[in-house]
């Protein structure tokens, strides 16, 4: 046989230039035997040997940090525990818990009434017919309680609230017929006549403008001013509605004083009107005035309402 050739470091080479066992060389020059010597007929391959003692085990990959070696199942229980929820995981994981808890109550309502399906056909039709009965009565009580309610609310809340407007509004028209003392803010008005000069149409004049001031109860001296309220002279003096009003005429008026008394002392007004009269006139606002001169309520004796 021909000597065989020495590779580089002293290796020696096999008769392709290779290395033993006929493995050809890398392409640099060198190449890790990739298998053991085999025998015969097996064309020169042999099944792979164990794996150096020490190396990572089969299927093992390295860690890209340089950490431990982890095998494929120790990969898959790192990446299932601890779970790692985000939030649409989250939603959906609650989603399902609700899902699943309706149809465990689905399941049990329907066991529930299982019962029923090995009733005979005469306990069902029984059973329906008091179902039946039993919903006819609640109606019929149902519409006893609404005619209740509505009878209640008829004769209660709505009687009530036609009486509180009965009262309210004959206050009112007694405040406007005299027949009822009334009191509020207003104004008082003297006026002091020792020549005499005043006569009942300057007193209709001045009852007149405190009516348009708005002016809601007048009373001269003791009598009360309303509507058919006439004024005439008399010997010596002044009638109101037919009873004899004496010196000074004191008016008592209820009324918003701001609007009042400016009324009065408007230039050419009532003021000055009685004082070229030689009378003295003085208005004073008050924040209560009693009126409590009272008027009998007298029946007309053709005017009747339109609403009866």
């Amino acid at each position: 046989m021909p000597p065989e050739s020495q590779g580089p470091g002293g290796a020696p080479r096999g008769p392709q230039g290779g290395r033993p066992g006929g493995a050809p060389a890398g392409p640099h020059g060198h190449r890790h035997a990739a298998h053991a010597a085999s025998g015969a007929g097996h064309h020169g391959s042999v099944p792979p040997g164990p794996p150096p003692s020490g190396g990572p085990p089969s299927g093992a990959r390295p860690e890209p940090d340089g950490g431990p070696q982890l095998t494929g199942r120790e990969r898959l229980k790192a990446g299932l525990w601890p779970p790692r929820l985000n939030r649409a995981q989250l939603i959906a994981a609650v989603l399902l818990f609700i899902l699943g808890l309706g149809l465990a109550i689905q399941v049990r309502s329907t066991s529930d009434s299982s019962a029923l399906r090995g009733a005979r056909q005469e306990d069902l039709v029984r059973i329906l017919d008091e179902l039946d009965d039993r919903s006819q009565r609640l109606e019929d009580e149902q519409r006893r309680l609404e005619g209740q309610k509505t009878e209640l609310e008829s004769s209660s809340d709505q009687a009530e609230e036609a009486r509180k407007q009965t009262v309210e509004k004959e206050q009112q028209l007694g405040v406007l017929a005299g027949t009822v003392a009334a009191e509020g803010p207003g104004i008082s008005l003297t006026i002091d006549d020792p020549s005499r000069s005043v006569e009942a149409d300057k007193l209709l004049d001045t009852i007149q403008e405190l009516r348009a001031a708005g002016a809601e109860a007048i009373q001269v001296n003791d009598v009360r001013v309303v509507a058919n309220t006439y004024l005439s002279d008399v010997r010596g003096g002044v009638e109101i509605d037919g009873k004899r009003v004496a010196q000074p005429f004191r008016f008592k008026v209820i009324g918003k004083p701001e609007d009042l008394e400016p009324a009065l002392n408007i230039p050419g007004g009532v003021v000055q009107t009685l004082e070229k009269e030689q009378a003295t006139v003085s208005v004073t606002r008050q924040e209560k005035i009693v009126v409590d001169a009272l008027r009998k309520a007298e029946r007309p004796d053709y005017a009747r309402s339109s609403s009866q």
